[in-house]
């Protein structure tokens, strides 16, 4: 819980509430914002850290986070509070930068998406997207960036006009275990299992963009399936059914492929990743391009899952292939089949400990962030 007192900072991180009972599973940006606000509170000089609203959705007691750990406020009453806020999940304009200016309070833009990919394809493939036009604030005291994202750097920081850096990316499995415990038939915390038989393999990117696209995953379980189709009882491509049904490409592209003709694939819509973990796979496929660190990597990986994977920022997790080679990440998928159940009690435990450098109490992340925020409060208002 977080600590409230007398004196010290007072640090704001907006979320962009769409609904009044919002799930923590739709994207990842407002666990983002509770994970960074754990470490925050940690700070020394740190009073209190509150998540800020900032559409005009109301706050009730049905939002999937602890309010009195997470005092969740609207952007109006949380304007004459905070010293600092944090712009992550939800923007706000000129007239509300102007008020918080003049109250002396500090403005952090905190990135965490794929800004580039996303402009670059709304100007390409004529994608509306600043609907109400588009404001770009160049008065932020200080930008943040997560590792992850370098190759938006240019895109920030030439249209905010200062130079970005690089901050620790946060995460805890609390949302993750929370929502476990609502199902106690779920045996072992929803935790890999070794069990004899075909595997059940699934692939979660979300297929919105290049970035996570489902394709390659599918490319590498079709050449392990050329070589083992006993091992392999069911390919599941998740967030895919619109793909499916609505993508005469895409579908022509899957039926060249063995394990589609034979009926071992299936194409389903969105899930939780931790329920569908726990109830439905045994190995997860993953392929990113320019996003080498994403929660679902530690999601499969602290739970024990086996995760076949190219993303470079956690090589030292699952089961590492280089960039886009297919053959290779197969290799590591027959790998995976063929030996992970002799380890499995090993491996999770490796996982967790290598996972520990991105919690929100490990210590040089809050000694980073502690001197964030020093340089920032040094630094004259913009």
């Amino acid at each position: 819980m977080m600590g409230i007192a007398n004196t010290g900072l007072t640090i704001g991180i907006t979320i962009g509430l769409h609904d009044a009972a919002e799930t923590m599973w739709n994207n990842g940006i407002k666990q983002n914002a509770v994970f960074l606000a754990q470490a925050l509170a940690q700070c020394p000089g740190v009073a209190r850290v509150v998540l800020v609203n900032t559409t005009s959705v109301p706050i009730t007691q049905s939002l999937a986070w602890d309010q009195r750990s997470y005092p969740t406020l609207p952007f109006d009453e949380a304007k004459d509070l905070v010293d600092i806020l944090i712009e992550l999940g939800g923007q706000i304009d000129a007239v509300a930068t102007d008020y918080l200016k003049r109250r002396g309070a500090r403005l952090i833009s905190y990135c965490c998406g794929s800004e580039y990919v996303l402009a670059t394809e709304a100007v390409l493939f004529r994608k509306p997207m600043w609907r109400g036009g588009l404001f770009v604030n160049q008065r932020y005291d200080d930008i943040w960036m997560i590792p992850q994202i370098e190759v938006n750097r240019a895109y920030i920081e030439v249209l905010r006009r200062q130079k970005a850096r690089v901050v620790p990316f946060v995460w805890h499995p609390m949302f993750m275990e929370s929502r476990l415990k609502s199902f106690p038939e779920i045996p072992n915390a929803g935790e890999y299992r070794p069990h004899v038989g075909a595997r059940r393999i699934s692939v979660f990117e979300p297929n919105i963009n290049i970035v996570k696209f489902c394709l390659y995953p599918v490319l590498i379980a079709e050449l392990a399936y050329r070589q083992r189709p006993q091992d392999i009882a069911l390919l599941q491509v998740c967030n895919a059914d619109t793909l499916a049904h609505e993508s005469p490409e895409f579908v022509a592209l899957m039926n060249q492929l063995d394990i589609v003709r034979q009926h071992k694939a299936v194409f389903t819509g969105r899930h939780e990743t931790p329920l569908f973990l726990a109830q439905n796979t045994d190995i997860v496929i993953s392929h990113q391009l320019e996003n080498p660190l994403n929660y679902l990597y530690l999601e499969v990986c602290w739970q024990g899952y086996p995760l076949v994977h190219n993303a470079s920022l956690c090589a030292d997790l699952g089961y590492f292939y280089e960039n886009s080679d297919v053959e290779a990440g197969a290799r590591r998928l027959v790998e995976a089949i063929s030996a992970h159940d002799d380890q499995a009690g090993w491996y999770r435990e490796r996982q967790r400990t290598l996972i520990g450098r991105h919690l929100p109490d490990n210590p040089q992340v809050v000694a980073t962030y502690t001197a964030l925020l020093d340089d920032v409060m040094r630094r004259p208002i913009r």
